[in-house]
């Protein structure tokens, strides 16, 4: 296949992917060192970190003003801060340099007329998930800063799933432009079937493990495969009252939902790999489901030491990096199946 693309909107979309990964990643870290409301003021335009004592001693100042302080750290002196203050000044800033990276060169390309009708209204959907993306994370943090010190887990997750959306999206239009796709192309009806569910349940996957982490849930029962004692553990449906809130709100209940999804997503990949190896495929179709399926095993390995260690920071962060690879993975196999192979499906 001859590939006509634009090589530099390419590159340009792909580096967008590369930096909401790295905000997701370091978003991850910043929620485990408890680093998300550190700061209590932003500004886009000059928003430098203090340089000097004095600023610094300002910033801890707003920061004693915040419910966070009041409630939780009220022992932390300034050096305690600072450790803090980081994590949560690097993951505001990737986003602003986000937004950037994504202008400027959009602006470039417009006025080179490199950009033609289809292309600038998946850009448009492109921006407008990255204001999405960004407003979330604003309401998110100030939601934490008024009354009390904590952050709804369903905001952590809209927050999370907006990021990744906003990725698979931006990911998807580039490789529209390295693989342009046939519409009409029907060889794999079965496997594209059975990859979209795939993507379903790693959404899901993805979505509890917000919860997961928003409501500390990988604390309950740091034991595997069971729950404790128990393949279910009683508080599952006990805690809470309806008990269909237990799996929203529960922590035993939302940890239950993370554990048990993980075999579905991992059956769903070895289901679609067994089904493509007794087809004809095109090389980069074989590699996409050959690296999702090492991608799963990885990830459900990493989820299993990241819940009986009680979720360290490294783990946790390597266990979300995953998660990202696994739903890269996924996106990349279900695109491949409209690519033109002339060869029939054999199932």
């Amino acid at each position: 296949m001859t590939k006509t693309y634009d090589k530099g909107i390419v590159a340009w979309l792909i580096t967008g992917c590369v930096l909401i990964w790295a905000m997701v990643i370091v978003g991850g870290i910043t929620r485990l060192t408890h680093s998300g409301l550190s700061i209590t003021t932003w500004s886009f335009v000059g928003g430098f970190p203090p340089t000097t004592t004095e600023q610094w001693q300002a910033a801890f100042d707003h920061y004693k003003t915040s419910p966070e302080y009041k409630l939780i750290n009220s022992y932390f002196g300034l050096e305690d801060y600072k450790s803090i203050y980081w994590w949560e000044y690097i993951h505001r800033a990737i986003g602003n340099l986000i937004g950037v990276v994504f202008i400027l060169p959009f602006i470039y390309f417009l006025i080179k007329k490199r950009i033609n009708r289809s292309l600038m209204m998946k850009l448009i959907g492109v921006f407008l998930l990255g204001g999405l993306q960004g407003l979330l994370g604003w309401y998110m943090v100030k939601s934490g800063l008024i009354n009390e010190p904590h952050v709804s887990h369903y905001r952590l997750a809209a927050h999370l799933m907006t990021a990744l959306l906003s990725f698979s999206f931006t990911f998807w239009v580039a490789l529209d432009l390295i693989y342009p796709r046939d519409k009409q192309v029907t060889e794999f009806p079965s496997l594209k079937r059975w990859s979209w569910l795939l993507l379903f349940f790693v959404a899901i996957q993805i979505m509890y493990g917000a919860f997961t982490s928003g409501l500390h849930a990988g604390q309950f029962d740091p034991t595997w495969p069971k729950m404790g004692n128990n393949w279910i553990a009683p508080e599952v449906t006990s805690a809470l009252t309806p008990t269909w809130l237990n799996f929203f709100d529960g922590v035993a209940g939302v940890q239950f939902i993370h554990r048990y999804n993980a075999y579905i997503v991992t059956l769903l990949v070895c289901l679609v790999w067994v089904k493509a190896r007794k087809m004809q495929l095109l090389p980069t179709q074989r590699h996409g489901v050959n690296v999702l399926m090492g991608m799963v095993f990885v990830q459900f390995i990493l989820g299993v030491l990241t819940l009986i260690n009680s979720v360290p920071v490294v783990l946790g962060v390597l266990h979300q990096t995953g998660a990202f690879l696994l739903l890269a993975s996924t996106i990349f196999v279900i695109h491949q199946w409209s690519l033109q192979t002339n060869k029939a499906e054999t199932l």
